[in-house]
């Protein structure tokens, strides 16, 4: 926390990593936490401790992964301060992260969009509020960490409309608004009535909406929103997903690659590229190009009674 001054969010990984594993790793050696000593946790412990989370937790291998790092990060912390322990040591940061497979990111369309966006109830508190963060998480592709620490002072709504935030990374960003957003942030603001540093879409006792409160009301109005939209049954819309959302907008529209990564706050390019490999549109566009001799190129279309066939499988 001092020394190398990580993010609230780093920190409580990092917490609740050792939580876990030194919980699991006292009730194996029959000793409170404050009484282990650094031997306890070799190798085969941490071992043991990561397959406990996938077996017995249900944690997936991005967390598994996670933990592990978090463990790696300690040990190496500890290496040059225990030599006596360099070997137990090495063998801890010789334990490998798991590979693990990269599914194609899941996203809304404008009709999906536009459906969620409409589902809250305007005429409450609530649904007004929320109406203006979906639309704001739609159109601006914010991290749900960066959503709820916005204040009323990072609305910047004269020429040039834009949000400000400060991201991960401790990087500072703008991202412009379109004349719908700020419209629509206007009359929130003009309801909300706070100072410069009250939360932006505050809770009811005016507190900053928490990570859980965000992803609450997401999957609440997609519920309420399948009903103008039933596309949106097939889907497990989260937080995150929204976010996924504005690239595949961008991208759809036109926008190069590096200008989507600057707008999302990423540290380089080829973090987009899994929005490529997502994008259908492209790879039609590329078929498209394909001259076949002695024939216009057309897309198979199997018939009716293989694609009831497929349906049951």
């Amino acid at each position: 926390m001092r020394q190398r001054q990580a993010s609230p969010n780093t920190i409580a990984t990092y917490r609740d990593a050792f939580t876990l594993l030194l919980g699991f790793a006292s009730t194996r050696v029959r000793r409170q936490p404050a009484q282990m000593e650094l031997s306890d946790l070799d190798a085969p412990m941490i071992g043991a401790f990561l397959e406990h989370l996938e077996t017995e937790r249900g944690n997936n291998v991005a967390t598994r992964n996670a933990r592990l790092a978090a463990i790696h990060s300690f040990f190496r912390h500890a290496l040059p301060r225990a030599p006596e322990h360099a070997a137990l040591i090495q063998r801890v940061l010789a334990i490998p992260p798991k590979r693990r497979d990269r599914a194609i990111v899941s996203y809304l369309t404008r009709v999906e969009t536009d459906a969620l966006i409409a589902a809250p109830d305007r005429s409450t508190w609530t649904g007004r509020r929320d109406h203006a963060l979906l639309l704001i998480a739609v159109h601006t592709g914010l991290r749900v960490t960066e959503l709820t620490s916005l204040r009323i002072g990072d609305v910047h709504l004269g020429a040039g409309a834009h949000l400000r935030c400060h991201g991960k990374g401790r990087k500072d960003r703008c991202t412009p608004l379109t004349s719908t957003t700020a419209k629509t942030l206007k009359t929130w603001l003009k309801e909300h009535d706070g100072t410069a540093t009250d939360p932006l879409f505050p809770s009811r006792r005016g507190t900053p909406l928490s990570r859980d409160a965000v992803a609450r009301l997401v999957t609440k109005h997609t519920h309420a929103a399948r009903t103008t939209c039933p596309s949106l049954e097939d889907k497990n819309v989260t937080p995150h997903t929204l976010r996924h959302s504005t690239a595949m907008a961008l991208l759809h529209a036109g926008v190069d690659v590096s200008v989507i990564a600057l707008w999302l706050g990423h540290e380089a390019t080829e973090t987009v590229q899994i929005y490529l490999h997502a994008d259908m549109t492209i790879k039609e566009r590329a078929l498209a190009r394909t001259d076949p001799r002695g024939g216009k190129l057309r897309r198979y279309t199997a018939p009716d009674t293989l694609l009831t066939f497929l349906k049951t499988l």
